[in-house]
């Protein structure tokens, strides 16, 4: 018997209506964004967070308030959501569902922090994060979507023994869905950055038969570290494959040499203005306190501009005024002159190393000024606290980076709304971590998108965001399956059994 729900969704595709979009732990909206750019109509979202519940309702809603309350999927059922947001019957209200569940448990950093807390080798998989799947698959079953996709890190596939998205998909297939899912890095997708997620499409088995990933456009050849990664991801997928079960996982489109470079760190922000952080805070104007975001600043138009700026810039319903007002970096004044200092590629170990350097020198420059500094007294410990960070740098070398001016950027993080390490700008005459717009520009959100909040705010709700050209690729190849002819064809036949 027919899915009447189904029906009537094919039909309004049918007659050439927007496919209605669903954003499940929204964020700020990066997935959304790439749906949007790709013709899809933002019909409403959820997310927890009341600063990035806000920054999606600014740039999807006009800031409408019913859609910037933050809302707990654990708490809102699918029938309130319609009924507050006025969509009309669930099972009518909206055509794709996407999200990406919290991924801090999945990933492997986010293991060993529970396991400090706990106590406990397998605290991971106590984590009620690494259970906020179920919740999606409860909205899948209420608004019946003609198509889905999930996002998450490469590590939900090897999660404690289990494979996150092979579940998920042994559960669609049961509700009438054909699924796949697979792992794409964000830099074959145009995006300034070295990103490797793993993404699941769904769709109702009405309206097709396989799954499609996007080609690649962009090249370039990845770290060795990111097979290391990969290897470890898919572990359990080869374990299936030497015994021949049943595995949705299908292996990524291939890119090769023949196609235009990945976009670099340069492409992406070598046109903004100039911040030298050790003149300013020389002059005074680079001062300790919160970094607001609502200051403009003038592009400089000496510089040149890429495409991937002037896409950044032209990015329709987004587009750019006469300058940003994000463009703002965090006050490190004993880290300025080791930014400075460090070569591109260079991580923790070479910072401190460096920093011990300038320590050393500082203690012989005062005593060339007759001041003879001894170990371990109070001057000579100040002088080594003003100078050398305290991190161990036998655990997580890699807190510190540099980054590579002709390479993309590697994966931006949430983590940036707590210190931005991890991203330290390639010139070194400017000698400091990135922008918030820096940021924003690596993840590939346009200029004219607004986030909510202070500065630590704006850095997180970048990092936990999906990179919106990698969601526009994957949005183009659903869209191409939700409006192709044979699915025009069958939306037809299933009104005309309906009607006859």
């Amino acid at each position: 018997m027919a899915d009447s729900a189904i029906e009537q969704k094919l039909a309004r595709l049918g007659m050439g209506a927007a496919p209605r979009v669903l954003d499940l732990f929204s964020g700020c909206g990066g997935l959304s964004l790439g749906f949007h750019k790709a013709g899809f109509e933002i019909t409403a979202a959820v997310e927890s967070n009341p600063v990035a519940a806000a920054s999606h309702a600014r740039n999807f809603h006009a800031g409408d308030s019913r859609h910037a309350q933050a809302l707990d999927i654990t708490q809102v059922k699918p029938s309130q959501l319609a009924s507050r947001l006025g969509l009309g019957r669930v099972t009518d209200a909206v055509d794709v569902i996407i999200g990406g569940p919290p991924c801090q448990a999945f990933a492997r950093v986010g293991r060993s922090k529970l396991r400090e807390i706990d106590d406990d080798p397998e605290a991971f998989r106590h984590d009620p994060r690494a259970k906020l799947f179920a919740p999606y698959l409860d909205y899948v079953r209420a608004f019946r979507p003609l198509a889905l996709l999930m996002e998450n890190v490469p590590d939900a596939m090897n999660f404690g023994g289990k494979n996150i998205p092979q579940e998920v998909c042994e559960i669609l297939i049961n509700q009438g869905y054909i699924c796949a899912y697979t792992l794409l890095n964000a830099a074959f997708y145009g995006v300034p950055q070295m990103r490797e997620r793993m993404f699941l499409i769904a769709f109702r088995r009405e309206i097709a038969n396989e799954i499609a990933f996007p080609a690649p456009v962009s090249w370039i050849d990845l770290p060795a570290g990111y097979t290391g990664s990969r290897n470890v991801a898919l572990k359990l997928i080869t374990a299936k494959r030497r015994t021949d079960e049943v595995c949705n996982y299908v292996d990524p489109p291939e890119a090769d040499g023949l196609l235009p470079s990945a976009v670099t760190a340069h492409d992406a922000i070598g046109d903004l203005p100039e911040i030298r952080a050790l003149d300013l805070l020389g002059c005074g104007v680079l001062k300790r306190g919160a970094r607001r975001l609502d200051e403009l600043l003038a592009y400089d138009p000496g510089r040149p501009v890429s495409a991937y700026v002037r896409e950044m810039k032209e990015w329709s319903g987004f587009e750019a005024g006469a300058g940003i007002s994000d463009h703002v970096i965090r006050y490190l004044p004993r880290d300025y002159k080791i930014f400075a200092g460090m070569k591109p590629g260079d991580q923790y170990p070479q910072a401190r190393a460096y920093a011990l350097a300038l320590f050393e020198d500082g203690v012989a420059e005062a005593k060339r000024r007759g001041r003879n500094i001894r170990a371990g007294s109070a001057e000579y410990d100040d002088l080594r606290r003003k100078t050398v960070p305290p991190y161990d740098h036998t655990k997580f070398p890699n807190k510190w980076r540099k980054m590579w001016r002709d390479t993309p950027a590697r994966t931006i993080m949430a983590h940036l709304g707590k210190d931005s390490y991890s991203h330290i700008h390639y010139d070194s005459d400017q000698a400091r971590t990135i922008s918030v717009r820096e940021a924003a520009r690596l993840q590939s959100f346009p200029d004219g998108f607004v986030f909510e909040g202070a500065m630590n705010q704006a850095f997180q709700q970048i990092g936990n965001a999906v990179p919106p050209l990698m969601a526009f690729a994957l949005a183009k190849v659903m869209k191409n399956t939700l409006s192709d002819a044979r699915s025009v064809r069958r939306a037809n036949e299933l009104v005309l059994g309906a009607t006859g």
